[in-house]
């Protein structure tokens, strides 16, 4: 595969004539990483100075309540761009760890490279304006959501407002005890709910953590 081909799997090059696409090949510095399985890519709270770019592979991601009390640990494959939305704003650091699951390739653009990218490339902006706005109204919107009628669908929104990519595999490191606290609820009520979606083979239960084979079949 080129990197042609590489580039146009990303939003952010999608769109872009050949010309575009042979102009940003040209005067772009791009850097080309491979990492062996189980090496950890980035640590939550690291500087964000880079777009990375996973073109091959698959990756672990880690993300941790402010509080230490839950975290999530799920798989993104490839094409995948690690965290775009920190490169600018307010927080400028990852929020999630990831780890190499297979050998992996990335490629790499560092942030002054971007800017330039930004500056020349119409096409690059005018993607790149587009995703931060799309995530800026999908978090917007989440508050004016239809309220959940059951626990069911309490925790069903626990899960998915949690998690990075809205399908795949998830493994929820958390007591019942938190969750009923999340969700304003008895620990016994959580507890029941639970166990039927397990009984409904929608996920498992082991002490202090839940795995999610498919968080889309929640929505089933």
């Amino acid at each position: 595969m080129t990197i042609y081909d590489q580039l146009l799997q990303f939003p952010l090059f999608q769109g872009m004539s050949h010309a575009d696409l042979m102009e940003v090949v040209t005067h772009t510095k791009f850097d080309f990483t491979k990492t062996a399985a189980g090496k950890r890519l980035v640590k939550e709270g690291d500087e964000c100075t880079q777009l990375m770019f996973l073109t091959h592979g698959s990756l672990q991601c880690e993300t941790v309540s402010d509080d230490r009390l839950c975290s999530v640990v799920e798989e993104v494959n490839a094409p995948y761009t690690l965290q775009p939305d920190r490169v600018f704003g307010i927080s400028q650091r990852y929020s999630t760890s990831f780890k190499a699951l297979t050998p992996c390739n990335l490629i790499t653009i560092d942030k002054q490279e971007v800017l330039l990218l930004m500056e020349t490339q119409l096409v690059f902006r005018l993607n790149l304006v587009n995703l931060m706005a799309t995530e800026t109204q999908r978090l917007t919107h989440r508050a004016w959501r239809s309220a959940p009628k059951s626990l069911r669908e309490r925790l069903i929104r626990f899960f998915f407002s949690r998690s990075l990519y809205p399908a795949g595999p998830k493994t929820f490191y958390i007591l019942m005890q938190q969750i009923a606290n999340e969700l304003n609820d008895s620990r016994l009520d959580i507890s029941r709910a639970l166990n039927a979606m397990q009984a409904d083979g929608l996920l498992t239960l082991h002490r202090g953590r839940i795995e999610i084979p498919m968080l889309e079949r929640l929505l089933m």
